[in-house]
């Protein structure tokens, strides 16, 4: 009876044993996965070719069931770039002022098991591309007395390279072409900004656009596509000089050549013509230019081949008796032969510098 007894306090005390521990341990719940960090960190202007980045809270998992969007869609994809960040890797860019949403979508998994379970949503707008990249664009088209040297520039027909480059310009160095005068070189070192607002108008006006000289996201489209379909500037660069030197003159050139030099008039001194550099704004073949005289008198003289450059300066043809000294009211008077060879080599946008 002993044993017997002893056998069943044992067994007994196997069942106390059994009823007070746990049938299976509890796994422990996944945590959850967050986004900890978004690139680019603003919410302002962005680069069209903006590398976007996500970093999340743990290590992501290899393989996904849905991937982060841009809007509007951009050729290009998502890289794993280490083990908690994606980023995205384009193959071309966003045209300025593009309003771009960046989303990670919910249901992205980590390698722990865990998902996202809110959707990210950041919002952005596209800057202006790199002004280097405007002046190589408008001197490979040849709007500019300068040429491009020493640069990998992307092949001028694949359009999702010339994107990128909008925002990543190829090195290089610009050289001004020979034959340029002095003053045109000085404006290149010193008023690089007017020689290219003139050569903007330029490329605006032959290609059908507002003539502003100001950059709008259009005019940076049409810069690209006009590259890519080779659609370069045949008609040459040219530039004038006015001298009011004794004997007046005024002086053409274009690509870098003298193509005119002749006697002019400029401004008698209550109505002088202004000293400085404009790009010209409008071109008329003929018109009946209408005002006062010095003394009162209106006076309404039919002119050829004008081009005005600063307010109601223009370069024409004006019937005088001599030229070579001041009788104007402030345009630039030339004799009818030369006016007619000027009006064929000056566009819209040419710089007139009255020196």
């Amino acid at each position: 009876m002993t044993r017997r007894r002893a056998a069943l306090l044992s067994l007994a005390l196997l069942a106390c044993t059994c009823i007070l521990a746990p049938a299976s341990a509890t796994a422990a719940s996944p945590q959850r996965l967050r986004v900890v960090a978004v690139y680019p960190a603003t919410r302002g202007a962005i680069a069209g070719d903006a590398a976007f980045t996500v970093r999340f809270s743990q290590p992501l998992a290899r393989s996904q069931p849905v991937a982060p969007t841009l809007l509007p869609r951009l050729a290009g994809r998502w890289r794993r770039v280490g083990p908690r960040t994606l980023r995205f890797f384009a193959a071309s860019g966003f045209t300025p002022g593009t309003k771009v949403t960046l989303t990670v979508p919910k249901g992205l998994r980590a390698a722990a098991g865990g998902t996202l379970s809110h959707p990210v949503l950041e919002r952005y707008v596209v800057g202006e591309p790199s002004t280097v990249r405007l002046v190589q664009l408008l001197a490979t088209l040849g709007y500019l007395p300068v040429h491009l040297a020493s640069a990998q520039s992307p092949p001028s027909d694949d359009l999702r390279a010339q994107m990128r480059a909008l925002y990543s310009p190829p090195r290089g160095r610009f050289v001004v072409g020979r034959g340029w005068p002095v003053s045109l070189r000085s404006l290149w070192t010193g008023q690089r900004a007017l020689v290219i607002r003139g050569a903007v108008m330029d490329f605006q006006s032959q290609r059908g656009l507002p003539m502003t000289g100001v950059l709008t996201p259009a005019l940076w489209s049409r810069l690209v596509s006009a590259l890519v379909h080779r659609q370069y500037n045949h008609a040459g660069y040219t530039y004038a000089v006015a001298s009011e030197a004794s004997p007046e003159t005024l002086t053409l050139y274009h690509n870098g050549a003298v193509v005119l030099h002749t006697l002019a008039n400029t401004g008698i001194s209550v109505s002088p013509t202004a000293l400085g550099t404009y790009p010209v704004y409008e071109r008329l073949r003929s018109q009946v230019m209408q005002g006062i005289n010095p003394n009162g008198v209106p006076y309404a003289d039919p002119v050829q081949f004008v081009s005005y450059f600063n307010g109601g300066d223009a370069v024409h043809y004006m019937p005088r008796a001599s030229y070579g000294y001041p009788q104007s009211l402030g345009c630039v008077e030339l004799p009818y032969a030369a006016a007619q060879r000027a009006w064929r080599y000056i566009s819209y946008g040419t710089l007139v510098t009255v020196i």
